[in-house]
Formats: structure tokens, sequence, C-alpha cells
């Protein structure tokens, strides 16, 4: 494959806020293109991007998939993303490998808070998009306004590429702005038309529009658009090129997806204006041995190998699937590569290009595809894959904290390994998934990022693992963290009939404001030997998973080994894990420890008339209203924060006080302290729990 190939590849994204079509839109794009022949339906579970049971049967996307397709001579990766924000990890994973994106909107709702939180995504890894304004045909459809709220809200600096010609019902074609022609569409066929005559004035100005938006980012076509000399097509598609690879402008397309109308307009929007692997350039990383040091990579077929793994399947019928993103180099099935993440050799088995839920063996993978691995025993999602000979380590994929808690048990004991051995599988593909056991109240705890995630997860547990588990209520997750600094030592002594256990530290504990739990060692000149420190650090990252007040995991937390002391004889790392865990006890109560709630960002949009009694229930949740905007006309958007342990049972409440009207999204924030009266409370029912 050579640079001209990785020229004709797009790696793209389709994502949205739910609903917004983006699996409909996907199942046209695979019609269009010839993969599918036969079109499935989200509504009555037949799409094929959608092809886990639990998303057949709710009618939304949780797994993003995977698909290759070909339009014009380039091949089009795609990767569907779920719109749920309980899913959000889904989006940041394929964020972090696409190189562009296609941002779906709703014509009738408009930018919507998922279509904010992906944005930001997006924002965050400087992915390129152009946006599609689907459900042309929709009562209250508004492509204008639309665009008005990418420019307020978003500030995307949408440009309009296209004109719909009608909308609502009497929605019926398209003008192409660029070469300003205009196509009607009748059932699945799509037939050139002239530009009709009472939109010939506003086709125009539009496209004036276009140009002088354009000319901003291109000397060329500025000098000729102020000369007013003619400018060819091929000349603003180069200059809108330009701009949307630099972020500089968001083309807007727009169509009816579930009609079959602009899908094919928009496959050519992709061709033209998203990136190649190559116009995405060099992907940074650092040397594995010394991450002070900046290493590169081109995407090219003679560049050594490097890829990032960002999902991982387990499937029935081939065992564990890694999806890869290929940034360099070439791969062959049967060889071998580097974990540079875990440190190990990894044996490729077998080499898949994905077909949603079927799949093509192939015998290599090149600079700048995606694909699928058989036969990983290491590799998890976010790691670094690479030559042996010339290791480098990409940076790893953001994930987002837990927010709610959920204690399950097997239903008969018989099924506990059982259901461990299917948490663990369940953990390997969803890093937004964390479950942990109880100790003290031998009880399962799984945490994710909201109600529905772990809804979906018990779920798979009883359909996808045939484990029957018993559910607790669901629960805020608390953290702890420590306010104070607070240096301290410790010996260990313990005198048996035999050999005898002694450890001896000094250490210091501070809090670690945004930077999570960190272990840090200066101990100097041999007083603790090297191969008793890993003892250490392992006796504290367990204190700080159980807690040092109140049984919850410790987040903002610093601990600096300063000095020691220990015995030829007695000394082990047991003694040392133990002295650890026995000094970090002793010292917490200095550190002045506390809990953190989850805070939500949460968006409200409602009839003016429900607005006060809407603002009045956010705030006896001990909610703030920060700020509210006029989303359409007769209603507001509301945007504010709330703890979560306020919002159980909040949808029923909205719909109570909205006669059904408004609606709501939530998404974390933070981790803010607990107030001291709640806090106590907090604590009490805790240790209670665990008394019994």
């Amino acid at each position: 494959m050579d640079q001209a190939t990785i020229h004709k590849i797009r790696n793209i994204g389709i994502v949205a806020h739910i609903d917004a079509g983006k699996t409909t839109t996907t199942e046209r794009i695979l019609f269009f293109t010839g993969v599918i022949h036969k079109m499935g339906e989200v509504h009555d579970g037949q799409a094929v991007m959608d092809f886990m049971k639990q998303e057949q049967e709710r009618g939304i996307t949780i797994s993003s998939a995977a698909i290759t397709t070909r339009w014009r001579e380039h091949q089009i990766n795609i990767i569907d993303t779920p719109g749920h924000i309980d899913f959000t990890l889904e989006v940041e994973r394929s964020l972090r490998v696409l190189d562009g994106i296609v941002m779906l909107f709703c014509a009738v709702g408009g930018v919507e808070p998922q279509s904010e939180t992906v944005w930001h995504q997006a924002d965050r890894y400087k992915v390129p998009r152009i946006a599609f304004i689907n459900k042309m045909d929709r009562q209250g459809a508004d492509f204008f306004h639309t665009i008005e709220m990418m420019n307020n809200i978003l500030e995307a600096n949408a440009v309009a590429f296209q004109l719909p010609i009608g909308q609502e019902e009497n929605f019926e074609g398209i003008i192409d702005l660029m070469t300003m022609t205009a196509v009607k569409y009748v059932g699945l066929d799509q037939i050139p038309s002239a530009i009709p005559d009472d939109y010939l004035a506003k086709a125009t100005q539009m496209r004036e529009n276009m140009v002088a938006r354009l000319a901003d980012f291109d000397d060329v076509l500025m000098e000729k658009y102020l000369n007013e000399q003619s400018i060819t097509v091929e000349e603003i598609q180069h200059a809108a090129r330009h701009a949307v690879l630099a972020n500089l402008i968001t083309p807007v397309f727009c169509g009816a997806s579930f009609k079959n109308k602009g899908i094919g307009a928009l496959l050519d929007a992709v061709v033209d204006y998203l990136p190649s692997p190559i116009d995405r350039g060099l992907i940074a990383g650092t040397d594995p041995k010394d991450q002070a040091v900046v290493l590169s990579r081109k995407p090219s077929t003679k560049s050594p190998f490097s890829a990032l793994a960002f999902k991982i399947i387990t499937d029935a019928y081939v065992g564990q699937q890694t999806f890869i993103r290929v940034y360099s180099g070439e791969l062959k099935a049967g060889s071998y590569i580097y974990n540079s993440s875990k440190g190990e050799r990894e044996r490729i088995g077998r080499i898949m290009r994905i077909r949603a839920n079927s799949r093509e063996e192939l015998t290599e993978i090149k600079a700048g595809d995606i694909g699928a691995l058989i036969g990983m025993k290491y590799t998890t999602t976010g790691d670094t894959l690479c030559d042996e000979e010339h290791p480098i380590h990409l940076e790893n994929i953001h994930y987002p904290d837990t927010v709610l808690d959920l204690r399950i048990e097997p239903a008969t004991v018989k099924d506990r390994e059982k259901l461990f051995m299917a948490l663990g599988k369940v953990a390997l593909e969803d890093p937004s998934f964390k479950t942990r056991f109880d100790d003290e109240t031998e009880e399962t705890i799984i945490s994710g990022m909201g109600e529905l995630h772990l809804e979906i997860i018990v779920d798979r547990l009883k359909n996808d693992h045939q484990v029957d588990v018993i559910v607790g209520e669901p629960a805020v997750a608390f953290r702890e963290t420590i306010t104070r600094e607070a240096k301290s030592e410790y010996k260990y002594k313990k005198q048996t009939g035999g050999k005898g256990q002694y450890a001896h530290i000094e250490f210091m504990i501070s809090p670690n404001n945004g930077g999570g739990v960190q272990f840090v060692d200066r101990v100097k000149g041999g007083n603790i030997p090297r191969e008793y420190i890993p003892a250490i650090e392992k006796g504290f990252l367990q204190t700080v998973e159980e807690g040092l007040l109140a049984g919850f995991p410790m987040t903002g937390i610093k601990f600096v080994l300063l000095d020691g002391g220990y015995h030829e004889v007695d000394s082990s790392d047991m003694a040392f894990r133990i002295c650890t865990i026995q000094a970090l006890k002793e010292a917490a109560p200095k550190a002045a420890p506390h809990l953190l709630e989850p805070i939500m960002k949460i968006e409200v949009n409602t009839p003016d008339e429900y607005m006060g009694d809407i603002i009045g229930d956010i705030t006896r949740r001990r909610g703030k209203i920060l700020n509210m905007r006029r989303h359409r006309k007769g209603s507001q958007k509301l945007n504010g924060t709330v703890p979560l342990m306020e919002m159980f049972g909040y949808a029923s409440s909205l719909r109570t006080l909205s006669s059904g009207r408004a609606n709501y999204s939530m998404e974390f924030l933070e981790y803010s302290p607990l107030p001291k009266e709640i806090e106590e409370k907090v604590i009490a029912e805790r240790l209670e729990k665990k008394k019994k």
C-alpha cells in the first residue's frame, strides 16, 4: 500500500445525540455503497450496526461497531457510536482513533445536550468534522435554526453547503451550493433538476456567503473574490477542504436518512472534505523507557509498525477480538508484535476486517487502516502495539469516572465463579465499567456511568453469560480524599514462633488535586532495598481502593516514600505491604479525610410555563441553575449542576411537574466535597451496614 492508497482511506465516526438517526444513516450508507442489499431499521431490530441483543431490543446503539465500505474508489471505515450519555466512553475511544467525524443533528431538536458533549470531545482530539442535519421531513424541522444553534452554542463556524428544497412533509430535494445544481428524490432515485425559480435568489445569495466565508482561509480565493474574477468549483472545494482539515469551518449538509434523501451527497462530502490518515499527519508518542523522550510515526507502510487498541469484543465464535487503528507500518497475520503498555510480546493469530457482525479475513493490515486482531493475550483497551525493535508508547484513551454503584450477587453459590469470570470479560470490553469485591460485606459491587449503563451490564450477564444475578438498589459512588498534608513514620514488628516480620517506613501523604492517585519513591541510599518498594506501592494502592474513612475508593492523594529501614532476616514483601496499610490507617486522621460526591451537569428543556416549578425543584435538590437560554419559541433550556444522590427518581418528578412536556439529560462533571451533615449520615449508614 503506497501513499496514494493511504490517501484514499477515510476513518470516520458518525456521532450525535440519542435519536438523531445515527444508526439509520449508517444503514443507508451501507445500502447505497452496496455492503448490504436490504435496509434494516432500528425500530424493528434489524439494523446491521446494532447486532448486540440489547441494542436490538432497546433500539439504541451501545457498542460502537466498525464496518468497512467503499465509495468513489475510496475505502471508508465507519464507526457507529452510541448517543446516550451513559456510553460516553464508546464515543471517547472512537474519537481517539478516527480522522474525521460526521456530526448528525436532528432538524427538529437542533443542538441537544449530548451533541455538545461529543462536540467538545472532538475538540479535545482536534478531529475535523462535517455536519448532517437529518430528519428534514419531520414536523418542526428547521434547517436554518439548527445552523444558528450550531454557531451560538458550539461556536462551530457552520457554513451551509446545501439548501433544502422544502421542509417537513414538503421536503423533496437539495440544492448543491458548490455546483449550483439540484436533485429531487423519488423513492430510491435522485433525479437531477433545475433549481426551482423561487429558490434561485436564495441559493445564489447563500453560495456568495459560502465563497466569502471560505475566502477568509485561502489567499488565492480571496484575491479572485475581491477582484470579482471567475472562480472554479475546484478552487472552492480546495479552499473548503483546507478549512475543514484545519478545523476552521463546519460544512453543513442535510437530508432525511429514513426516506433515503441526501445520503449520496453526504458520502461525496466524506470523500471530498474529511481527512485521510496522511492529512492527519504524524502521530506523537513517547519512548517506553523514558517518557520524557518524544517520538513520532509517519502514516506510511515504510515506518516501523505502531497501532492503538481501542476496543475489545468477546465473540462466541472467534473469541476475543481486539480492534486496532494502525498508524504506521504493516502487520502480517501470524507475526509477533510488542505491547509497550504492558511490556509483553504478542503473537497475532488472525486479522479481520469487520462488517458489523460478520468478518473478512486479511493476510495483513497496513498504515491508516482499522481492523480486528484475534489471539491477543495481554492487550486491553488503550494499549499501544508496536515493532519490538522500534518501541513507542502512544497516548492512552481518557476514561471518565464511574458515578453509580450496584451491589449484585449470584442467585446460587455455584454461580459465583461463573459471575467473576463474566464480570472480568465485561470489564475487559468496557473500561468505563468497574467491579470490586467488598471483603467485609462479602458483596460484589459493580460501578458504571449511570442507571442505563448498569442495567445493560446486568442484562448482558444474564443473557450473554447465562449468570443469574440478584441485584440491589443503585447507590451513589462516593469517593474519599484528604485535605491536609501529613508526615508519618511507622514500624511494623511481629515475632512469631519461627521467622519474625519487620518493616519501617517514613512517608508523607498530601492532597493531589487533579492528579488522581500517585505514588512517589524518594528513598536514597538503600535504607529500604529496591525489591521492597513495589510491595509498599501495592499496600498504598490496596488502601486507596478500600478507603480510609468509610470504605469508599480514594482519589486525589499523593504518597511520597521518604525513608525507612529493614531487617536482613525478618523483612519481606508481606511485612512492607502490611506496614504500609497500617501506617496509612494511623496517619489518616492527621490528613483530615472527607467524602466526595459526584456532581452532574444537568440540562432541562422545558416550556416557559413550568420553568419556575422546575428551577424550584432543582434548588431543593441542592442544585444550581447556571444559565438559561431560549431553546425554541415558548421554551427554555436550563443548564446547571446537581448532586447525583439527589437525582434518583427525577424522571418521574419532572414528568409530573411539566405534564410530561419537559425532558432532561445529565452527565458527570466532577467530584465535590459532601456537606458535613450529609457526610456524617453517609458514614454512619456505611458503618452500620458493615456491622451487620
